[in-house]
């Protein structure tokens, strides 16, 4: 006991502290990024800390990073002169700032950017390692290991977490239908009303292609790993499913991201092959928390696909336009899964155009389309997604989607008693909802829904920004959220980046149901689906902390 002590007060106490005094000194780090042009530090000679221990190493590491500004201006370009090129890039340059927004690029999913070195920043734990013994055959293998933390807190106006025949939502999009805990849905992620929650402890290990240079094929993968509440809404059926299909444990395990990336250059302006799982193409927002520009997610995000497992192709055939075309087993669902009616080929074909300017970008397609047969989320998407920056302070994007399945059974009712049957799926597990994945419509046969959302961003200071959100989502069928009434959403955010490694995104958020479409049911009220059944709207105020290393 003595030897586990003193090792943790010599190993770890030391990052303890520095930590801490990170923290305190947040203000006035985010103060200096109004005023510095140095860049960041970084490993000025690999291997300069070899004599070191690693958790002295990252110690250290994590202390420089926490005194650096998450942002840093560019040098003033001389009065006469243009702007310099952007170094090391084929085609626009990036159109944002990242930080403090989530992302430099136009939206886009299933590739790495066709034309970019795609470098990634050096966080704590590669610093300590470039820092250490084997630092150059680290940094020479391209090969990085980085994360974060993520957790939250909110307050709601719903509170019920009890009652007999509570249903509460679906399986895969994170709700519980056996302990009635999820009142805030259909919110996502947290749930859980009134309470802090562990989101997302992350841990990446990837390599990315130089897709800059045109001379040679270059490779590159990465493996994801993710502890924490929202792996609820990133199972895939038949990939450590029962921790929520069966057990419905509210912490668990997944991995979202498992690829392998060839990039081929000299085919039009460079080819990118992706297989293996990736989060679906379509979306301005992502299941991972770095990615998204709010705290929570909108209802168009948490009710379309996730992820897919095949092969993807993107094709750039100039520096304005981008086509991609993939082959899956379908939306959350492993190929293996052949149980499931949604385990089926399944197609997606998207595009991209950037304008000539660099001021507009439209994303559009069909991002999962087959039979359309009732199944494990098998539902078909045609999307589009258009972005638009007005200034360097000031952009807006937008995203519509349209959905559907056919051949459902639909819920119990007074006209529909039998609801789901014996022939319909198998009713060996979860109390009868086998792979319906607990999505079962209101109504039988084709069940659809439609989504519009827009996101408008100001920014406010360098490492500062607004996010105001406001969407229109109609659950036609209740095929998504078990209640088939229209759904408004608007929410204000703030996001800062006081140094390099944390963001704080606190928000306040209103949701409200606005009615019934067809006759209500003997098992839920449509038009009340807050607080498990017995509102109709519902205000919370919610924040999130990411910490990375």
């Amino acid at each position: 006991m003595i030897n586990i002590e003193r090792f943790l007060r010599s190993k770890f106490r030391p990052m303890t502290l520095g930590l801490a005094a990170g923290c305190v000194s947040l203000a006035s780090t985010a103060r200096a990024a109004d005023q510095t042009n140095a860049p960041p530090p970084g490993p000025e000679v690999t291997g300069r800390h070899a004599g070191e221990s690693f958790w002295k190493r990252f110690d250290e590491a994590n202390f420089e990073a926490l005194s650096t500004p998450a942002y840093t201006p560019p040098p003033p370009v001389p009065p006469g002169s243009n702007a310099p090129p952007q170094a090391n890039r084929r085609g626009h340059g990036t159109p944002f700032d990242a930080p403090p927004f989530p992302d430099g690029e136009w939206q886009l999913g299933g590739t790495e950017i066709i034309g970019d070195p795609n470098l990634t920043p050096d966080y704590p734990l590669m610093q300590a390692i470039y820092d250490g013994p084997h630092g150059q055959a680290w940094r020479d293998s391209k090969i990085k290991i980085y994360g974060w933390e993520d957790f939250s807190g909110n307050l709601s106006t719903s509170h019920n977490t009890s009652g007999p025949g509570v249903y509460t939502g679906t399986y895969a999009n994170g709700a519980s239908m056996l302990t009635g805990d999820g009142a805030n849905f259909p919110l996502a992620y947290d749930q859980r009303p009134n309470r802090f929650e562990q989101n997302q402890f992350v841990v990446y290990v990837e390599r990315t292609p130089d897709e800059f240079q045109t001379n040679h094929v270059d490779w590159g993968f990465r493996l994801s790993w993710v502890y924490g509440l929202d792996y609820r809404y990133m199972i895939s059926r038949g990939w450590d499913s029962d921790q929520l299909v069966k057990r419905d444990d509210f912490y668990g395990m997944d991995t979202p991201m498992m690829y392998f990336n060839l990039y081929v250059p000299n085919v039009a302006e460079g080819l990118n092959l992706t297989f293996g799982r990736i989060i679906s193409e379509a979306d301005i927002e992502a299941q991972l928390a770095p990615n998204n520009l709010m705290s929570s997610h909108s209802l168009l995000y948490a009710f379309d696909p996730y992820c897919q497992w095949g092969l993807f192709a993107s094709l750039k055939l100039s520096d304005n336009w981008i086509v991609q075309a993939g082959a899956s087993a379908g939306n959350d669902v492993t190929p293996w899964e052949t149980q499931d009616p949604g385990c089926q080929p399944t197609g997606a074909v998207m595009c991209q155009y950037q304008a000539p300017n660099n001021k507009f970008s439209f994303y559009a397609g069909a991002n999962a389309f087959n039979n359309a047969r009732w199944g494990f989320n098998n539902i078909q998407q045609y999307v589009g997604t258009f972005s638009y920056k007005f200034n360097d302070k000031v952009w807006t994007t937008h995203e519509t989607w349209y959905m559907y399945q056919t051949g459902c059974p639909g819920q119990p009712s007074k006209t529909n008693p039998l609801g789901v049957r014996a022939s319909d799926e198998p009713l060996s597990q979860n109390n009868g909802f086998g792979y319906s994945d607990g999505e079962v419509p209101v109504h039988p046969g084709y069940a659809a829904e439609y989504a519009t959302l827009n996101y408008t961003m100001f920014r406010l200071a360098p490492t500062v920004f607004l996010t105001v959100r406001n969407e229109l989502f109609n659950d036609l069928d209740g095929e998504r959220t078990a209640y088939a009434t229209l759904y408004t959403e608007h929410s204000i955010g703030l996001t800062w980046w006081p140094c390099k490694l944390i963001t704080v995104r606190p928000e306040i958020r209103y949701d409200r149901s606005w009615g019934t479409h067809g006759s209500p049911t003997d098992l839920v009220d449509e038009a009340k689906p807050f607080d498990n059944g017995t509102r109709r709207q519902q205000f919370t105020a919610q924040f999130d902390v990411i910490y990375m290393f």
